[in-house]
């Protein structure tokens, strides 16, 4: 509850978040995770180390480069449907939540310069369905009460705040902005977009963003981009609604949704390239304080992004 009422990326702070953290352990460290569950790595002492040291990494890199850091839990997938496919009982699942605030806790406690560094707990909430195409569409009252459990934890066990990842349409990112205000904790919510820049709903960006705004008297804190290369979206990012657009987490790779659905090997990109994106990024992006990547990116593309952004 460190930060809770005072994010220190709402003031301006510049803030590194994690790369692809399921695509790393997947490809990278040959962990499976069923249904790209991370939470299942904690399951054994392998994943547990994995997913130590990943983090560390990108500790260390926030403390270098004098940023803070917006730690993310692996619960992406870890809410009632997801864990009901996996076997997981609702116990389990909520010791899953308390593991993971507790260890990330611990490590701010370890590393965290005051003053420098802030480093901000941050609950990973993803979509009830799949994160590219859902098949079931929530209405906003049903994606409220689907989430709600899950955002009640992150509260309970001293989250700062709580993000909706890869969202796929409004009306479920509505749903967890109410569970967010429900409980009062702060909530970002970041959209996917296809190719063409649109979301796979077919909405556009601004349209998304403007009916969670005027759905929830815009209680989000800030919104944010993820999951899409940055040739899929730069083009929607005009005028003056752009200013609610504090994050981005984007691939390196260009290959659409169906494609890194289907590919066997990782596509990472080029990291010099991505962070050269970003730095352009930001002139279209007046409050962009939030900076980290998703599917197949790693600490060397969060560092190139860091770096030409410096020099941005």
């Amino acid at each position: 509850m460190k930060y809770r009422n005072a994010l220190p990326q709402l003031a301006g702070k510049s803030m590194i978040t994690d790369g692809g953290l399921e695509t790393s352990l997947v490809f990278k460290d040959g962990i499976d995770l069923p249904l790209f569950a991370a939470f299942k790595a904690l399951e054994t002492d392998a994943g547990v180390a994995a997913i130590d040291a990943y983090m560390k990494r990108f500790a260390e890199m926030a403390i270098r480069e004098k940023h803070g850091f917006v730690m993310d839990t692996p619960t992406w997938r870890a809410s009632a449907r997801w864990a009901a496919d996996l076997g997981i009982s609702h116990d389990t699942l909520r010791a899953v939540h308390q593991e993971t605030i507790c260890t990330l806790s611990n490590l701010r406690n370890a590393m965290e310069v005051e003053g420098q560094s802030p480093f901000v707990i941050n609950g990973v909430i993803g979509p009830q369905d799949d994160g590219y195409a859902p098949t079931r569409i929530l209405t906003a009252d049903q994606a409220q009460s689907y989430h709600d459990v899950q955002v009640g934890w992150f509260e309970e066990f001293g989250a700062d705040m709580v993000s909706a990842i890869t969202m796929t349409y409004s009306d479920e990112a509505i749903g967890i902005a109410q569970a967010a205000r429900h409980h009062g904790i702060p909530v970002a919510i970041a959209f996917t977009l296809e190719t063409d820049g649109l979301l796979p709903s077919g909405e556009t960006l601004q349209q998304a963003i403007e009916a969670v705004d005027a759905a929830t008297g815009s209680y989000p804190a800030y919104y944010m981009i993820n999951c899409a290369h940055p040739d899929h979206f730069a083009h929607v990012l005009d005028h003056s609604w752009t200013k609610r657009i504090m994050g981005l987490r984007a691939n390196a790779s260009r290959l659409s949704h169906a494609e890194l659905d289907a590919a066997e090997t990782l596509d990472d990109g080029d990291p010099t390239e991505l962070g050269q994106l970003y730095a352009e990024l930001s002139a279209m992006l007046p409050n962009l304080t939030v900076l980290g990547g998703c599917c197949g990116t790693d600490h060397r593309h969060v560092s190139a992004i860091c770096k030409a952004m410096a020099a941005a």
